[in-house]
Order: C-alpha cells, then sequence, then structure tokens
C-alpha cells in the first residue's frame, strides 16, 4: 500500500506553497488531513483537486470567503446550478463596479497629466497641487 503524499508534495502537486496549505487548513478551506502517529499530514488525491479549485475560483477574482461558500455548494447535494449562477453573477457585477472605479481613476490620472505637461516647479505642479487640495478638502480644508 503506498504512502500518502506528503504536505510537501500535495504543493508541487497543486502548484502552491506549503504555507497556503496550512493557511487555507486554518481557514476551513481544506480539511484538517488524519495525521500518522508522528505526526504528519496524510493527504489524498481530493487534496490536491480541492487546491486546484480553490486556486482557479481566487483566478476569477472570488475572494476567499466566497470560495468557502463555492466549495460548500460543491460538496452539497441540494445545490442547484442557478445556485452557483447567481454567485457568478453576483462576482461579475464586483467586477464590472472596479473596472468603473478603476476607470474613473485612469481618467482622472490622464488629466492631470496632461495638466502638467507644460513642466515647470515642483512647487506649480497641477498634479502635486490637485493631490494636496484633495487630501485637505477630506481633513476638514485646513
Amino acid at each position: 500500500m503506498p504512502k500518502p503524499p506528503t504536505i510537501g508534495r500535495i504543493a508541487a502537486l497543486a502548484d502552491v506553497h506549503i504555507e497556503t496549505i496550512r493557511y487555507y487548513e486554518r481557514r476551513g478551506l481544506l480539511p484538517d488531513p488524519p495525521r500518522t502517529e508522528s505526526g504528519y499530514r496524510q493527504y489524498d488525491a481530493e487534496s490536491v483537486i480541492r487546491l486546484r479549485f480553490i486556486k482557479e475560483a481566487q483566478a476569477l477574482g472570488f475572494t476567499l470567503e466566497e470560495i468557502q461558500g463555492l466549495l460548500a455548494l460543491r460538496v452539497d447535494k441540494e445545490t442547484s446550478c442557478e445556485d452557483v449562477r447567481r454567485r457568478a453573477e453576483h462576482k461579475v457585477a464586483d467586477i464590472e463596479a472596479k473596472i468603473s472605479a478603476l476607470q474613473a481613476m485612469h481618467d482622472a490620472l490622464q488629466e492631470m497629466i496632461a495638466a502638467c505637461a507644460q513642466g515647470g516647479p515642483s512647487g506649480e505642479c497641477p498634479l502635486l497641487e490637485t493631490l494636496e487640495r484633495n487630501a485637505q478638502e477630506r481633513t476638514g480644508g485646513s
């Protein structure tokens, strides 16, 4: 009977760090594996699949908390595809909001860069002046 793979082997197969596996175990994303009498963790093939599932979900922008919910849906026999679809739609809405916010930041920076095109001393830099003005407005205008 072959020995179950070690944490190092599982980490290599899933392309994650050993500390990542330990962190996921602490967060409840990966169940605590059984241990040998000497305390070594004993993983199985499902552990690699679960780790890869987590990494795939992260690559799509899901947070660890959201992934925990997806993992729960994955093993729940009562889950429908509609349940998973709703979560994916919510993630798309989150991503679209982030894209919009990033576009607004991009546009604001582009305007500031254009205002700085003429050069001059840093004390007269429109970009720095705008940042200073906004900082003062957010702290009560002192």
